[in-house]
C-alpha cells in the first residue's frame, strides 16, 4: 500500500478523550481502539491518502516522539488487515466500463463497507461476481427473488432449473411472473425477465424435473455455487449435499416454514455438511419426549403458508449466502443454517458445529 487512506464507509469518531471508533457501529465491522494519549487519532488523521507510508511514519514520529516507528507501521499495517484502509494509487479499474462502474458503484461502496479484508482493488467483490457461474434449481418464490437480486447484482452467469409452468397461485410471491405469463414454463420466462434486467450476464435456463444425485452432479460441475430452491421431492437437499460433496461445489439452499424464513450455505471439506444437520436433530428428537401429533380430520388440502414477504426474505438471504461466497464478503460462517422469525424479528442458528457428525450418513467416519 502506497498512500494508505481510511475508506469512506469507515471513517472513524473520537469518543470522548480516551478511545477511537473505526469502521462504523455495525456489529462484526465496527472496533473500538484505546487511545489515551491521543495518538491512535493522530494517525488515523495522517491517513488520508495525502502521505506515503513513510511520510506518515515520519509526521506521526514528529508529532509523538516517544511512539517507535515500528510501532506505528504496525499500526498501519494492523489497520489495513482488518480492512479499514485502501490505497489512494490505486490505479483505475481496467476490466469494467464506465457504464458498469456506474452501475454497480452503489454496490461497490456496501461491499466496501461490508468487508474486513485487505483487498487489491476496491471492485473485487463486482469482479468476482461478473467471473461467477451460478446455478439456481427451482425458480418460485425463493429462487425467483435470489435470481433476480443475482443478476442485478451483477453476476456473470446464471443457469436456471424449473419443470412446472406459471400458475395464478404463483403470483403472491413470485417476482418474475405476471398475469400475462400464465400457463408458460416458468423457466422460459424467467430467462427472457432476468436478461432484461442485466443483458450483458451469459442467462440460461433448462425444463426439466430433478430426478436424482446423478443429476444434480451434471449440474454442480458447471457452476461456482449451486443454489438449492426447490422443496421437492423431500430428499433433493440431501441429493444436492451428496452431489456437492462429490463435486467439491459451494451451495446454498434457502425456503421457509410459514413465518420463519431460513437459509443454509455449505462449502464441502470445511465442516459438517447438510446431512450432519439431519443426523443431529435426530438424535435429539430421539432424546426427547415423544411427539404425538393432532389427528387432523378435516379432509382439507394443507397449502403452502407464504407470501411475497415471507418468501422474498428467505430468497435474498439466500442471494446473499451465494453473493459472500462468491465474493468472501461478509465473511459468513458456512456449514451451518440459519433462520429468521418474522414474527419477533429475530434470527436463530439450527445448527452449529466445527466438526461432522461421526455417524452422519454421507460424510461421517462410517462412510469414510
Amino acid at each position: 500500500m502506497h498512500r494508505p487512506r481510511i475508506k469512506y464507509e469507515h471513517q472513524p469518531v473520537r469518543l470522548g478523550d480516551d478511545s477511537v471508533r473505526i469502521g462504523g457501529s455495525l456489529a462484526g465491522i465496527a472496533a473500538e481502539i484505546s487511545d489515551p494519549d491521543g495518538t491512535v487519532w493522530a494517525l488515523l488523521l495522517l491517513l488520508d491518502g495525502t502521505r506515503t507510508v513513510d511520510q506518515v511514519v515520519a509526521d506521526l514520529v514528529h508529532r509523538h516522539p516517544d511512539v517507535p516507528p515500528d510501532t506505528v507501521r504496525a499500526s498501519i499495517d494492523k489497520l489495513a488487515a482488518a480492512g479499514y484502509l485502501e490505497d489512494a494509487d490505486e490505479p483505475p479499474e481496467a476490466v469494467l466500463t464506465e457504464a458498469q462502474q456506474e452501475r454497480f458503484g452503489r454496490g461497490r461502496a456496501l461491499w466496501r463497507w461490508m468487508d474486513t479484508a485487505p483487498r487489491a482493488t476496491g471492485w473485487h467483490a463486482q469482479l468476482a461476481l461478473r467471473q461467477a457461474r451460478v446455478t439456481i434449481v427451482g425458480v418460485g418464490g425463493v429462487g425467483s427473488t435470489a435470481a433476480l437480486a443475482l443478476a442485478q447484482s451483477g453476476v456473470g452467469s446464471l443457469h436456471l432449473v424449473e419443470p412446472d409452468v406459471v400458475e395464478l397461485s404463483n403470483l403472491n410471491r413470485q417476482v418474475l411472473y405476471t398475469e400475462h405469463d400464465l400457463g408458460r414454463p416458468k423457466v422460459d420466462v424467467a430467462v427472457e425477465v432476468l436478461r432484461r434486467y442485466h443483458g450483458e450476464a451469459e442467462i440460461t435456463g433448462e425444463q426439466i424435473t430433478v430426478v436424482g444425485v446423478g443429476m444434480l452432479r451434471r449440474l454442480a460441475t458447471r457452476c461456482d455455487v449451486l443454489l438449492m430452491a426447490a422443496d421437492t421431492p423431500r430428499e433433493i437437499r440431501s441429493w444436492t449435499n451428496r452431489a456437492c460433496l462429490d463435486t467439491g461445489t459451494a451451495w446454498v439452499h434457502g425456503g421457509y416454514h410459514g413465518p420463519r424464513a431460513g437459509v443454509g450455505l455449505f462449502v464441502p471439506g470445511k465442516g459438517p455438511c447438510y446431512d450432519c444437520v439431519r443426523t443431529a436433530t435426530a438424535r435429539e428428537r430421539l432424546a426427547s419426549p415423544p411427539m404425538t401429533p393432532w389427528p387432523d380430520t378435516s379432509g382439507t388440502t394443507r397449502m403452502h403458508a407464504v407470501n411475497a414477504v415471507s418468501a422474498g426474505i428467505a430468497g435474498h438471504l439466500a442471494g446473499h449466502a451465494v453473493m459472500s461466497l462468491i465474493t468472501g464478503i461478509p465473511r459468513l460462517r458456512a456449514n451451518r443454517e440459519i433462520g429468521y422469525n418474522l414474527i419477533t424479528l429475530q434470527h436463530s442458528t439450527f445448527y452449529e458445529s466445527s466438526e461432522p457428525e461421526p455417524d452422519c450418513p454421507t460424510c461421517g467416519k462410517s462412510v469414510a
